[in-house]
């Protein structure tokens, strides 16, 4: 074979200067909540990385993880990071199809057995011949793949938790990779689809670490999960102060006001919507005035729905929600009395001086 370039043998053979290189260790650096003192070492450990070899398999899916990715605006670290992966195998974007993309697949697998990385997207269906690739049941095929690899990356809540495929009757007896695999790595990026520097920061991390990040209980990157969209929202001082849409048309929704009645699920919800964004950090669903419909979280599809999930009494309908307004109307009430104090204390004062 071809000996491959280093990363860094790349980045220059395109002209990307080290000013941008370094720019982008420490956009990287920052996002996986890494000192400012590892940047340095980051940018070595990449300069002399070789291109990962990538499987990327989609099983029960929508393509939609694919799609996010593939629309990410350019120039970003997205695409930065995915020109310089050897993208060996995906039933997408391959151009190879056929028993030549099957052969692909067995190739990387043998060429870099112990160290290429299985990406998948999609629940897997365990009923026995309902889905196969090439003759081969989806169950079987990523069961041979994993065998040999480094550390897999489970793309979306369908392939980390199971998603809609999973959802009650679930018909396809449909399972997450963590459900199946037991004796491999795997870091789960939930979401529908999930946020794009979630898997290119995962991978950097991989690249420069040779691990993967620390996760949460639900094997999720905690520098991308680990805080709640709630205390995040820009809306949350509504939400403190009792203030909440009704409707999505009422006065309420275009004052910006909380959503949290129309069911939004920003309360119990963990990711970094709230401020990586997406489309480079223009927006996010609460941000377009649509609730969060909770979608990194597991078996969010049998949570009662999208709009009627405070009804359904999933977080705080009812004497919570009533709780919650009660309290966010006396916090605003208190910070009024407060300031009218000040506003007569300084009155006071400058009558005093007179």
């Amino acid at each position: 074979m071809v000996k491959q370039s280093t990363l860094g043998e790349l980045l220059r053979s395109q002209g990307v200067s080290r000013r941008a290189f370094l720019k982008f260790c420490s956009a990287t650096a920052s996002l996986m909540a890494l000192p400012a003192a590892m940047v340095p070492s980051m940018a070595r450990a990449l300069e002399q990385a070789r291109r990962p070899s990538v499987i990327w398999m989609s099983f029960q899916e929508c393509t939609g993880c694919t799609e996010a990715l593939t629309r990410s605006h350019s120039p970003t670290i997205e695409g930065l990071m995915f020109d310089f992966i050897s993208l060996d195998y995906h039933h997408t974007l391959q151009a190879a199809s056929g028993a030549a993309a099957e052969a692909a697949r067995e190739e990387a697998m043998h060429e870099h057995a112990g160290e290429y990385l299985v990406l998948v997207d999609g629940s897997i269906p365990t009923v026995k011949g309902y889905s196969t690739i090439a003759g081969i049941s989806n169950l079987d095929m990523l069961l041979e793949t994993a065998e040999h690899a480094a550390a897999i990356i489970a793309v979306g809540t369908c392939a980390a938790y199971g998603g809609l495929p999973m959802a009650a009757p679930n018909p396809t007896s449909a399972a997450s990779v963590s459900d199946l695999i037991k004796d491999k790595p795997i870091v789960n990026l939930p979401g529908c689809p999930p946020i794009p520097l979630a898997i290119t920061g995962v991978i950097a991390h991989y690249l420069t670490m040779g691990a993967m990040p620390a996760v949460d209980h639900l094997g999720r990157p905690l520098a991308f999960y680990g805080e709640n969209i709630h205390d995040r929202c820009y809306r949350r001082p509504f939400y403190d102060r009792g203030l909440f849409a009704e409707t999505f048309d009422d006065e309420g929704a275009r004052k910006g006001w909380c959503l949290y009645k129309l069911g939004c699920k920003a309360p119990e919800t963990y990711n970094a919507c709230a401020h990586v964004k997406w489309n480079q950090g223009v927006s996010f669903p609460i941000q377009s005035g649509h609730g969060c419909i909770g979608c990194s979280e597991p078996n969010f599809w049998d949570k009662g729905g999208i709009y009627d999930s405070v009804a359904m009494g999933q977080f705080g309908s009812g004497p919570k929600l009533a709780a919650a307004a009660t309290l966010g109307a006396v916090a605003g009430a208190g910070v009024a009395l407060m300031a009218r104090g000040k506003k007569h204390k300084k009155e006071a004062e400058l009558a005093a001086d007179e």
